[in-house]
């Protein structure tokens, strides 16, 4: 199909719906289920969007993104429960985050309560800008080791997953004491605080939690299509462009392989990359010392010491992985992206 400019269309795509039944709750925490059903499928709930579902509940299922066979973020999603005719629970104020989909919730938002006091300018606070969620532990781990009694706030873009309830790794990382808050912007949903961007997300971490430091990135789920604007790397340069616009430092985790089957995300990714290009410039770019450099036209590239990222995280009890790949296979992915959090630690010394 053609709409005239020489440009194919995609036929309207609609999602796959299923009912079936719970015979096991697996798992449970915060804001989410994860069930397994009489198909022998397994799904999970958003508790804050449709409520707890109990062994024996008849419930709709997207079935949508395992029918597509994805990878990350390929799981089925209780849609509704059958078992109930209806659900409220009115949320803390009148911000609404999905909107204008069946789903819309009201979350609220931190600007709009009259005690938020709005911290700006940032004045130098470090802000470290991630392009996939894998990259937060590594951030975080390594300031964690390197100042331990500053405080780092995760803020969640909505570049990936929505609900951070799903994330297993922000729940390990709140376990294991690596990051103190958290922050959900745009439609991203579910964190300590609630925020209506990046910007106003940023500002409020540090204005409510009192963060000294950030990190921020998108959730699970990293969307991608081989050209140079069409992924969700793009949230680095957002990140960058409003903490340099608020007076912040401006710290980017680059995206490093020498393990990735695409010639584009080898050595430093193309998403790090392009990011850099269309940021504000006047970003930090750390590299572990003495490992492969690159030029950032506009942006500050240098040499830091990185601790051991992958032992920090084992000693946390976090297995963190990327692209299915762990530490044994893309240790200089680890190494790259701890780079930013030794770098922010600096900063605060």
């Amino acid at each position: 199909m053609s709409n005239g400019l020489g440009v194919g269309l995609y036929a309207l795509g609609v999602p796959s719906f299923t009912t079936d039944t719970v015979v096991a709750i697996e798992a449970a925490r915060d804001g989410l289920q994860r069930v397994r059903l009489d198909s022998g499928r397994r799904a999970f709930v958003l508790t804050q969007l449709v409520g707890p579902v109990a062994v024996g509940d008849r419930v709709v299922v997207n079935t949508t993104a395992v029918d597509l066979g994805l990878g990350t973020g390929g799981s089925d999603i209780v849609h509704w429960n059958l078992a109930r005719d209806a659900w409220s629970e009115p949320g803390p104020g009148h911000v609404m985050k999905l909107r204008y989909t069946s789903l819309q919730v009201d979350t609220g938002s931190t600007e709009e309560l009259e005690s938020y006091e709005p911290r700006a300018p940032l004045a130098a606070a470090p802000v470290v800008a991630c392009a996939l969620h894998s990259q937060v532990a590594c951030v975080a781990a390594a300031f964690r080791h390197l100042a331990p009694a500053r405080r780092l706030v995760y803020v969640m873009t909505d570049g990936g997953a929505l609900p951070i309830a799903i994330s297993d790794l922000v729940a390990g990382m709140r376990d294991a004491g690596l990051v103190d808050a958290t922050v959900t912007c745009g439609h991203a949903f579910g964190g300590d605080l609630e925020a209506v961007n990046v910007y106003s997300g940023i500002e409020a971490a540090f204005a409510v939690t009192g963060a000294d430091a950030v990190v921020a990135g998108i959730g699970p789920g990293a969307v991608g299509t081989g050209t140079t604007t069409g992924h969700s790397g793009l949230d680095v340069a957002t990140v960058v462009n409003a903490t340099i616009g608020q007076s912040g430092r401006a710290i980017v985790s680059v995206r490093y392989s020498d393990a990735d089957p695409r010639p584009r995300h080898r050595g430093v990714s193309h998403h790090t990359v392009s990011a850099l290009a269309l940021a504000r410039p006047g970003a930090l770019v750390p590299v572990p010392r003495h490992q492969p450099r690159f030029e950032a036209v506009g942006h500050d590239v240098v040499e830091v010491d990185v601790p051991d990222v992958p032992a920090l995280l084992a000693a946390s009890g976090l297995e963190v992985t990327s692209m299915g790949r762990g530490p044994a296979d893309d240790p200089r992915f680890y190494a790259y992206a701890g780079a930013a959090g030794a770098a922010a630690a600096a900063l605060l010394a």
